[in-house]
């Protein structure tokens, strides 16, 4: 498997270097924060389905979730924009078990189905 690119640092402009490793950095670093400190983290935003779905699944497993919104549909974007660009993870929700990304809900419901979200916890 071959890695997703990334532009080198050493081919972003000086001028601008610091704007694009700082882009929404305080809202990365929450993630990151609550990923680090909680076993069961959603990162998503408000009215996709999606995101309720994950939540639940994880209760369901009785794990205590750390959700974490940001904005709806027409707002925040560059918010989730910046997580994306972080986790390379396309879209929301975005799941983590015990510091691991396992994807969106569908996803998750897979390893519960498979039954290997416990090799997780």
């Amino acid at each position: 498997m071959t890695n997703r690119p990334t532009l080198d640092a050493s081919n972003i402009h000086a001028d601008i270097r610091t704007k694009t490793s700082q882009y929404h950095s305080e809202t990365v670093n929450t993630v990151i924060q609550a990923v680090a400190n909680n076993p069961a983290v959603v990162v998503g935003m408000s009215i996709n389905p999606a995101v309720k779905k994950a939540r639940k699944l994880l209760e369901a497993q009785g794990l205590n979730v750390t959700y974490l919104e940001f904005g709806g549909y027409t707002n925040q974007w560059r918010k989730r924009l910046a997580i994306k660009m972080w986790s390379g993870w396309p879209t929301f929700p975005q799941v983590f078990v015990n510091g691991m990304l396992v994807g969106g809900a569908s996803d998750l419901q897979k390893l519960i189905q498979a039954n290997t979200l416990k090799t997780l916890l």
